[in-house]
């Protein structure tokens, strides 16, 4: 499973953030989503695809 974010889609808004903190970092001056970590464990799958899901602009998916 590898996380994608479109920039594009991306307005900052920090719900993947609030989320999964341990995955996604938003800029508070570029309002942008940076991903720290795009490979997660199979351990966090759940927690990680929630996050994406959470996302109202659609900015995030998963792949794999």
């Amino acid at each position: 499973m590898r996380i994608v974010a479109d920039l594009k889609k991306c307005e900052g808004l920090g719900m993947c953030e609030s989320m999964a903190n341990d995955y996604f970092e938003v800029d508070e001056d570029e309002e942008l989503v940076s991903v720290l970590d795009a490979n997660p464990p199979e351990s966090d799958r759940a927690h990680v695809y929630a996050a994406v899901q959470a996302c109202p602009v659609l900015a995030l998916a998963l792949e794999g």
